[in-house]
Protein backbone atom coordinates (compact mmCIF):
# COMPACT_ATOMS: atom_id res chain seq x y z
CA UNK A 1 0.00 0.00 0.00
CA UNK A 2 1.42 3.13 -1.04
CA UNK A 3 0.54 6.74 -0.59
CA UNK A 4 1.62 10.09 -0.52
CA UNK A 5 0.27 13.04 1.55
CA UNK A 6 0.87 16.53 0.77
CA UNK A 7 -0.22 18.94 3.55
CA UNK A 8 2.23 21.51 5.75
CA UNK A 9 4.24 19.36 7.62
CA UNK A 10 5.20 19.68 11.05
CA UNK A 11 7.48 17.22 13.35
CA UNK A 12 10.58 17.02 15.66
CA UNK A 13 13.69 15.43 14.90
CA UNK A 14 15.56 17.25 17.25
CA UNK A 15 14.50 18.80 20.30
CA UNK A 16 15.56 22.11 19.78
CA UNK A 17 13.44 22.86 16.14
CA UNK A 18 10.75 22.14 14.30
CA UNK A 19 11.02 20.70 10.88
CA UNK A 20 8.98 22.63 8.28
CA UNK A 21 7.69 21.64 4.60
CA UNK A 22 5.24 23.95 3.57
CA UNK A 23 2.97 22.04 1.30
CA UNK A 24 5.35 19.09 1.89
CA UNK A 25 5.47 15.57 0.83
CA UNK A 26 5.52 12.41 3.04
CA UNK A 27 5.73 8.62 1.24
CA UNK A 28 4.27 6.24 3.55
CA UNK A 29 4.30 2.55 2.66
CA UNK A 30 3.08 -0.43 4.68
CA UNK A 31 2.46 2.17 7.63
CA UNK A 32 5.95 2.94 7.74
CA UNK A 33 7.24 6.80 6.56
CA UNK A 34 9.52 6.53 3.29
CA UNK A 35 10.49 9.79 3.41
CA UNK A 36 9.60 13.47 3.51
CA UNK A 37 10.20 16.49 0.62
CA UNK A 38 9.33 19.54 -0.77
CA UNK A 39 8.18 18.17 -4.08
CA UNK A 40 7.17 14.65 -5.73
CA UNK A 41 10.33 15.02 -7.75
CA UNK A 42 12.22 15.25 -4.60
CA UNK A 43 10.84 12.45 -2.77
CA UNK A 44 11.06 10.06 -6.03
CA UNK A 45 15.40 10.80 -5.68
CA UNK A 46 15.16 9.87 -1.48
CA UNK A 47 13.43 7.07 -2.52
CA UNK A 48 14.79 5.13 -5.55
CA UNK A 49 12.67 2.18 -5.39
CA UNK A 50 9.18 4.05 -4.81
CA UNK A 51 7.91 5.69 -7.54
CA UNK A 52 5.62 8.34 -5.81
CA UNK A 53 3.77 8.75 -9.54
CA UNK A 54 2.50 5.37 -9.15
CA UNK A 55 1.30 6.41 -5.47
CA UNK A 56 -2.05 7.73 -4.69
CA UNK A 57 -1.29 11.15 -4.13
CA UNK A 58 -3.74 12.53 -1.05
CA UNK A 59 -3.97 16.71 -1.01
CA UNK A 60 -4.82 17.64 2.62
CA UNK A 61 -4.81 21.36 1.22
CA UNK A 62 -4.10 24.06 3.33
CA UNK A 63 -4.24 21.60 6.69
CA UNK A 64 -1.43 20.86 8.90
CA UNK A 65 -0.09 17.22 9.13
CA UNK A 66 2.11 16.62 12.43
CA UNK A 67 2.62 13.32 14.26
CA UNK A 68 0.05 11.46 16.45
CA UNK A 69 -0.20 11.66 20.60
CA UNK A 70 0.60 9.79 23.04
CA UNK A 71 -0.31 9.48 26.49
CA UNK A 72 2.63 7.73 28.57
CA UNK A 73 0.42 6.67 32.13
CA UNK A 74 -3.55 7.11 31.94
CA UNK A 75 -5.63 4.80 34.15
CA UNK A 76 -8.62 4.22 31.87
CA UNK A 77 -10.81 2.66 34.32
CA UNK A 78 -10.88 5.84 36.39
CA UNK A 79 -12.79 7.72 33.44
CA UNK A 80 -15.78 7.93 35.38
CA UNK A 81 -13.71 9.90 37.89
CA UNK A 82 -12.61 12.39 35.62
CA UNK A 83 -13.11 16.28 37.43
CA UNK A 84 -13.79 14.47 40.50
CA UNK A 85 -12.54 14.62 43.87
CA UNK A 86 -9.39 16.88 42.66
CA UNK A 87 -9.11 19.15 46.42
CA UNK A 88 -7.41 15.89 48.19
CA UNK A 89 -4.41 14.65 48.00
CA UNK A 90 -2.75 11.48 46.82
CA UNK A 91 -3.58 8.88 49.15
CA UNK A 92 -7.18 9.83 50.67
CA UNK A 93 -8.03 10.30 47.26
CA UNK A 94 -6.80 6.88 46.11
CA UNK A 95 -9.21 5.77 49.42
CA UNK A 96 -12.12 6.98 48.91
CA UNK A 97 -12.60 7.28 45.71
CA UNK A 98 -10.28 5.33 43.33
CA UNK A 99 -10.46 2.30 44.75
CA UNK A 100 -14.23 2.05 44.89
CA UNK A 101 -14.52 3.18 41.56
CA UNK A 102 -12.12 0.64 40.16
CA UNK A 103 -13.65 -2.30 42.47
CA UNK A 104 -16.78 -1.99 40.13
CA UNK A 105 -14.24 -3.29 37.51
CA UNK A 106 -15.35 -7.33 38.23
CA UNK A 107 -18.42 -6.50 36.18
CA UNK A 108 -17.05 -6.48 32.29
CA UNK A 109 -19.68 -5.25 31.80
CA UNK A 110 -19.44 -1.81 33.57
CA UNK A 111 -16.09 -2.41 31.97
CA UNK A 112 -16.86 -2.43 28.52
CA UNK A 113 -19.64 0.49 28.26
CA UNK A 114 -16.39 2.85 30.69
CA UNK A 115 -13.62 1.81 28.43
CA UNK A 116 -15.38 2.73 25.18
CA UNK A 117 -16.04 5.82 26.29
CA UNK A 118 -12.96 6.31 27.32
CA UNK A 119 -11.43 4.90 24.41
CA UNK A 120 -13.68 7.19 22.23
CA UNK A 121 -12.37 10.58 24.25
CA UNK A 122 -8.67 9.56 23.29
CA UNK A 123 -9.35 9.00 19.88
CA UNK A 124 -11.13 12.36 19.69
CA UNK A 125 -8.01 13.78 20.62
CA UNK A 126 -6.01 12.48 18.49
CA UNK A 127 -3.87 10.28 21.19
CA UNK A 128 -3.28 7.21 18.93
CA UNK A 129 -0.48 5.55 21.63
CA UNK A 130 -1.03 5.00 25.28
CA UNK A 131 0.35 3.10 28.13
CA UNK A 132 -2.44 2.51 30.30
CA UNK A 133 -3.12 1.03 33.42
CA UNK A 134 -6.11 -1.63 33.65
CA UNK A 135 -7.54 -3.11 37.55
CA UNK A 136 -6.39 -6.09 39.36
CA UNK A 137 -9.19 -8.18 37.52
CA UNK A 138 -7.90 -10.05 34.61
CA UNK A 139 -11.60 -10.27 32.55
CA UNK A 140 -11.75 -6.37 32.23
CA UNK A 141 -7.81 -6.25 31.28
CA UNK A 142 -8.79 -8.63 28.53
CA UNK A 143 -11.88 -6.51 27.38
CA UNK A 144 -9.50 -2.95 26.90
CA UNK A 145 -6.93 -4.64 25.21
CA UNK A 146 -9.31 -6.35 22.85
CA UNK A 147 -11.03 -3.02 22.92
CA UNK A 148 -7.65 -1.03 21.69
CA UNK A 149 -7.31 -4.18 19.00
CA UNK A 150 -11.02 -3.38 17.76
CA UNK A 151 -10.42 0.38 17.51
CA UNK A 152 -6.63 -0.09 15.23
CA UNK A 153 -5.34 2.17 18.32
CA UNK A 154 -1.86 1.06 19.84
CA UNK A 155 -1.13 0.36 23.98
CA UNK A 156 0.56 -1.26 26.72
CA UNK A 157 -2.22 -2.38 28.66
CA UNK A 158 -1.38 -3.40 32.60
CA UNK A 159 -3.08 -5.93 34.65
CA UNK A 160 -2.64 -4.04 37.80
CA UNK A 161 -0.97 -5.96 40.75
CA UNK A 162 -1.76 -5.52 43.94
CA UNK A 163 -2.41 -7.37 47.77
CA UNK A 164 -1.81 -4.85 50.58
CA UNK A 165 -3.65 -1.69 51.80
CA UNK A 166 -6.48 -1.64 49.55
CA UNK A 167 -9.65 -3.02 49.67
CA UNK A 168 -10.41 -7.00 50.10
CA UNK A 169 -12.27 -6.38 46.56
CA UNK A 170 -8.86 -5.32 44.83
CA UNK A 171 -6.49 -7.45 46.68
CA UNK A 172 -5.26 -10.68 45.11
CA UNK A 173 -3.06 -13.42 46.32
CA UNK A 174 0.84 -13.66 44.55
CA UNK A 175 -0.58 -16.95 42.29
CA UNK A 176 -3.56 -15.29 41.76
CA UNK A 177 -1.92 -12.09 40.34
CA UNK A 178 0.92 -14.22 38.00
CA UNK A 179 -1.98 -16.51 36.61
CA UNK A 180 -3.97 -13.57 35.61
CA UNK A 181 -0.83 -11.84 33.79
CA UNK A 182 0.40 -14.81 32.57
CA UNK A 183 -3.26 -15.90 30.59
CA UNK A 184 -3.00 -12.40 28.90
CA UNK A 185 0.53 -12.72 28.38
CA UNK A 186 -0.67 -16.16 26.34
CA UNK A 187 -3.35 -14.53 24.31
CA UNK A 188 -1.50 -11.27 23.34
CA UNK A 189 1.73 -13.48 22.68
CA UNK A 190 5.70 -11.90 22.80
CA UNK A 191 8.68 -11.66 21.11
CA UNK A 192 11.25 -13.54 22.24
CA UNK A 193 14.06 -10.61 22.64
CA UNK A 194 14.81 -7.38 25.35
CA UNK A 195 12.67 -5.55 22.56
CA UNK A 196 9.68 -7.34 23.20
CA UNK A 197 7.52 -4.15 23.77
CA UNK A 198 8.40 -3.33 20.49
CA UNK A 199 6.48 -6.22 18.77
CA UNK A 200 4.73 -5.73 15.52
CA UNK A 201 1.31 -5.85 17.53
CA UNK A 202 -0.48 -2.73 18.66
CA UNK A 203 -1.85 -4.00 21.52
CA UNK A 204 0.40 -5.81 24.65
CA UNK A 205 0.76 -6.37 28.05
CA UNK A 206 2.73 -4.23 30.38
CA UNK A 207 3.63 -5.62 33.81
CA UNK A 208 2.06 -3.08 35.88
CA UNK A 209 3.19 -3.05 40.00
CA UNK A 210 0.13 -0.48 41.37
CA UNK A 211 3.24 0.90 43.56
CA UNK A 212 4.81 -0.32 46.35
CA UNK A 213 2.91 0.26 48.76
CA UNK A 214 0.32 -1.88 47.41
CA UNK A 215 2.53 -4.31 46.91
CA UNK A 216 4.24 -6.87 49.50
CA UNK A 217 7.58 -8.20 48.46
CA UNK A 218 7.01 -11.24 46.86
CA UNK A 219 4.35 -10.24 44.67
CA UNK A 220 6.99 -7.30 43.74
CA UNK A 221 9.64 -10.55 43.33
CA UNK A 222 6.82 -12.23 40.99
CA UNK A 223 6.73 -9.01 38.95
CA UNK A 224 9.92 -8.64 38.38
CA UNK A 225 10.16 -12.50 37.41
CA UNK A 226 7.54 -12.54 34.99
CA UNK A 227 9.25 -9.44 33.16
CA UNK A 228 12.38 -11.62 33.23
CA UNK A 229 11.23 -14.58 31.84
CA UNK A 230 8.70 -12.78 29.08
CA UNK A 231 10.66 -9.73 28.24
CA UNK A 232 7.78 -7.40 29.45
CA UNK A 233 8.13 -3.86 29.56
CA UNK A 234 7.36 -2.24 33.19
CA UNK A 235 5.07 0.38 34.50
CA UNK A 236 4.33 1.86 37.74
CA UNK A 237 4.58 5.08 39.90
CA UNK A 238 7.68 6.78 41.37
CA UNK A 239 8.52 9.67 43.96
CA UNK A 240 4.94 11.42 43.87
CA UNK A 241 3.92 12.22 46.88
CA UNK A 242 6.33 13.34 50.25
CA UNK A 243 3.79 10.90 52.19
CA UNK A 244 4.29 8.44 49.79
CA UNK A 245 8.10 8.40 49.90
CA UNK A 246 7.97 8.69 53.72
CA UNK A 247 5.92 5.42 53.22
CA UNK A 248 7.81 3.45 51.03
CA UNK A 249 11.11 4.16 53.13
CA UNK A 250 9.04 2.33 56.17
CA UNK A 251 8.41 -0.35 53.67
CA UNK A 252 11.31 -0.97 52.25
CA UNK A 253 14.07 -0.29 54.91
CA UNK A 254 16.67 -1.99 52.86
CA UNK A 255 16.53 0.65 49.53
CA UNK A 256 18.40 3.45 49.57
CA UNK A 257 15.64 5.35 47.71
CA UNK A 258 11.89 4.60 46.22
CA UNK A 259 13.22 4.04 42.77
CA UNK A 260 16.15 1.44 44.62
CA UNK A 261 13.12 -0.65 45.94
CA UNK A 262 11.99 -1.18 42.25
CA UNK A 263 15.36 -2.10 41.59
CA UNK A 264 16.06 -4.48 43.90
CA UNK A 265 12.99 -6.54 42.22
CA UNK A 266 14.05 -5.91 39.00
CA UNK A 267 11.25 -3.52 37.97
CA UNK A 268 13.31 -0.83 37.25
CA UNK A 269 15.14 -1.13 33.50
CA UNK A 270 16.21 -4.59 33.66
CA UNK A 271 13.16 -4.23 30.77
CA UNK A 272 11.93 -1.17 29.28
CA UNK A 273 10.50 0.79 32.35
CA UNK A 274 8.45 3.53 32.71
CA UNK A 275 7.92 5.24 35.69
CA UNK A 276 5.31 7.96 36.06
CA UNK A 277 5.49 11.57 38.28
CA UNK A 278 9.14 11.34 39.66
CA UNK A 279 8.07 14.73 41.08
CA UNK A 280 10.56 14.41 43.99
CA UNK A 281 13.54 12.30 41.71
CA UNK A 282 16.85 13.54 42.64
CA UNK A 283 20.50 12.36 43.83
CA UNK A 284 21.02 8.82 43.97
CA UNK A 285 17.66 7.62 42.24
CA UNK A 286 18.07 10.28 39.52
CA UNK A 287 21.58 8.70 38.82
CA UNK A 288 20.14 5.43 38.90
CA UNK A 289 17.25 6.07 36.61
CA UNK A 290 19.61 7.55 34.36
CA UNK A 291 22.11 4.67 34.32
CA UNK A 292 18.85 2.19 33.71
CA UNK A 293 17.14 3.92 31.21
CA UNK A 294 14.09 4.43 33.04
CA UNK A 295 11.49 6.84 31.40
CA UNK A 296 10.07 9.25 32.97
CA UNK A 297 6.26 10.07 32.17
CA UNK A 298 5.17 13.27 33.54
CA UNK A 299 2.05 14.73 34.74
CA UNK A 300 1.09 18.34 34.88
CA UNK A 301 -2.27 18.23 35.79
CA UNK A 302 -2.13 15.37 38.10
CA UNK A 303 0.49 16.85 40.45
CA UNK A 304 -0.94 19.97 40.46
CA UNK A 305 -4.82 18.87 41.07
CA UNK A 306 -3.59 16.10 43.69
CA UNK A 307 -0.61 18.68 45.61
CA UNK A 308 1.84 16.23 44.73
CA UNK A 309 4.57 19.25 43.55
CA UNK A 310 6.30 19.97 40.24
CA UNK A 311 8.73 17.68 38.38
CA UNK A 312 11.83 19.09 37.50
CA UNK A 313 11.50 18.70 33.88
CA UNK A 314 14.20 20.56 32.58
CA UNK A 315 16.92 18.59 35.06
CA UNK A 316 15.42 14.96 33.33
CA UNK A 317 16.10 16.64 30.07
CA UNK A 318 19.03 17.92 30.13
CA UNK A 319 20.22 14.72 32.51
CA UNK A 320 19.23 12.61 28.90
CA UNK A 321 16.68 11.13 30.46
CA UNK A 322 13.70 9.49 28.05
CA UNK A 323 10.73 11.57 29.08
CA UNK A 324 7.09 11.31 27.76
CA UNK A 325 3.77 12.93 29.01
CA UNK A 326 1.03 11.36 30.74
CA UNK A 327 -2.67 12.74 31.48
CA UNK A 328 -3.16 10.32 34.85
CA UNK A 329 -6.54 10.65 34.87
CA UNK A 330 -8.57 10.64 36.79
CA UNK A 331 -5.54 12.28 39.24
CA UNK A 332 -5.07 14.65 35.78
CA UNK A 333 -8.78 15.72 35.12
CA UNK A 334 -7.72 16.33 31.20
CA UNK A 335 -7.36 13.61 28.11
CA UNK A 336 -6.64 16.07 25.97
CA UNK A 337 -2.78 15.44 25.48
CA UNK A 338 -2.12 19.21 23.67
CA UNK A 339 -2.62 20.34 26.71
CA UNK A 340 -0.48 18.44 28.42
CA UNK A 341 2.12 20.41 26.40
CA UNK A 342 1.07 23.97 27.48
CA UNK A 343 0.38 22.46 31.07
CA UNK A 344 4.32 21.42 30.76
CA UNK A 345 5.89 24.48 29.98
CA UNK A 346 3.85 26.41 32.25
CA UNK A 347 5.27 24.26 34.90
CA UNK A 348 8.89 24.59 33.58
CA UNK A 349 8.20 27.79 33.99
CA UNK A 350 7.62 28.03 37.41
CA UNK A 351 10.70 26.25 38.15
CA UNK A 352 12.36 29.29 36.18
CA UNK A 353 10.99 31.65 38.57
CA UNK A 354 12.60 29.57 41.63
CA UNK A 355 16.21 29.03 39.83
CA UNK A 356 17.00 31.36 36.98
CA UNK A 357 19.32 28.58 35.95
CA UNK A 358 16.88 26.17 34.62
CA UNK A 359 15.60 27.68 31.61
CA UNK A 360 12.12 26.65 31.00
CA UNK A 361 10.97 24.61 28.15
CA UNK A 362 10.55 25.83 24.20
CA UNK A 363 7.75 24.44 22.48
CA UNK A 364 10.21 22.19 19.85
CA UNK A 365 10.94 20.86 23.34
CA UNK A 366 7.65 19.66 24.67
CA UNK A 367 6.44 18.42 21.20
CA UNK A 368 9.43 16.00 21.39
CA UNK A 369 9.04 14.83 24.63
CA UNK A 370 5.51 14.27 23.26
CA UNK A 371 6.03 12.87 20.19
CA UNK A 372 9.70 11.16 19.41
CA UNK A 373 10.60 10.95 22.79
CA UNK A 374 7.42 9.70 24.15
CA UNK A 375 7.08 7.36 21.22
CA UNK A 376 10.83 5.84 21.62
CA UNK A 377 9.13 3.67 24.39
CA UNK A 378 6.85 1.60 21.07
CA UNK A 379 9.89 1.59 18.80
CA UNK A 380 10.06 4.47 16.05
CA UNK A 381 6.90 6.29 16.57
CA UNK A 382 6.60 9.74 17.01
CA UNK A 383 8.40 11.24 14.00
CA UNK A 384 7.94 11.37 10.30
CA UNK A 385 11.93 10.01 9.31
CA UNK A 386 12.14 7.13 6.95
CA UNK A 387 11.27 3.76 8.92
CA UNK A 388 8.73 5.67 11.52
CA UNK A 389 5.67 4.47 11.74
CA UNK A 390 2.78 6.97 10.22
CA UNK A 391 1.34 7.81 13.34
CA UNK A 392 -0.13 11.31 12.74
CA UNK A 393 -3.40 14.20 13.04
CA UNK A 394 -4.43 16.18 10.50
CA UNK A 395 -5.45 19.56 11.67
CA UNK A 396 -7.61 21.99 9.72
CA UNK A 397 -7.22 25.48 11.77
CA UNK A 398 -8.57 27.73 9.38
CA UNK A 399 -10.85 28.81 12.57
CA UNK A 400 -8.16 29.47 14.56
CA UNK A 401 -5.65 31.55 12.48
CA UNK A 402 -5.04 35.30 10.79
CA UNK A 403 -3.26 34.62 7.77
CA UNK A 404 -0.10 35.80 8.10
CA UNK A 405 0.37 33.37 10.87
CA UNK A 406 3.36 31.12 10.38
CA UNK A 407 2.81 27.49 10.50
CA UNK A 408 5.01 27.16 13.81
CA UNK A 409 2.58 29.67 14.98
CA UNK A 410 -0.43 28.42 13.64
CA UNK A 411 0.54 24.85 15.29
CA UNK A 412 1.13 26.57 18.34
CA UNK A 413 -1.97 28.55 18.43
CA UNK A 414 -4.16 24.80 17.98
CA UNK A 415 -1.80 23.48 21.08
CA UNK A 416 -3.01 26.08 23.11
CA UNK A 417 -6.77 27.41 22.22
CA UNK A 418 -7.26 24.25 19.72
CA UNK A 419 -9.25 21.06 20.05
CA UNK A 420 -10.61 17.97 18.81
CA UNK A 421 -12.87 19.64 16.07
CA UNK A 422 -9.93 20.87 14.53
CA UNK A 423 -8.36 17.31 14.31
CA UNK A 424 -10.21 15.85 10.97
CA UNK A 425 -8.13 12.69 9.88
CA UNK A 426 -6.25 10.25 12.50
CA UNK A 427 -3.50 7.76 11.18
CA UNK A 428 -1.52 5.04 13.31
CA UNK A 429 0.70 2.68 11.55
CA UNK A 430 -0.63 4.07 8.46
CA UNK A 431 -4.33 2.91 8.66
CA UNK A 432 -6.64 5.93 9.26
CA UNK A 433 -8.59 5.12 12.46
CA UNK A 434 -12.46 5.58 12.21
CA UNK A 435 -14.51 6.86 14.94
CA UNK A 436 -14.67 4.47 17.56
CA UNK A 437 -18.27 2.72 18.92
CA UNK A 438 -19.98 3.79 21.98
CA UNK A 439 -22.40 2.31 23.73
Amino acid sequence: MKKVYKAHILFTKEKDHFEVFENGYIAVENGKVLGVANSLDELNVQRSTFNVHDAEVIDFGNKLLIPAMNDMHVHAPQVHNQGVAMDLELLPWLQNYTFPEESKYADTAYAERMYRRFIHTQWLFGTMRSVAFGTVHTESTRVLMKLYLEAGMGALVGKVAMNRNCPEALCEDVEAAVEGMEQLIAEFPQLSTINSHLSTSLVRPIITPRFVPSCTPELLKACGELAKKYQLPVQSHLSENTSEIAWVQDLEKESTSYGDAYNRYGLFGQTPTIMAHCVWTSGSELELMKRNKVMVAHCPTSNFNLSSGMAPLRTFLDEGLPIGLGSDISGGHDLNMFRMLVYAIQVSKMHYQLDHSKAFLTLSEIFWIATKSAGSFFGKVGSFEPGYDFDALVIDDAVLYPDEYSLQHRLERFIYVGDDRQIVHRFCRGQEIAEPKVF
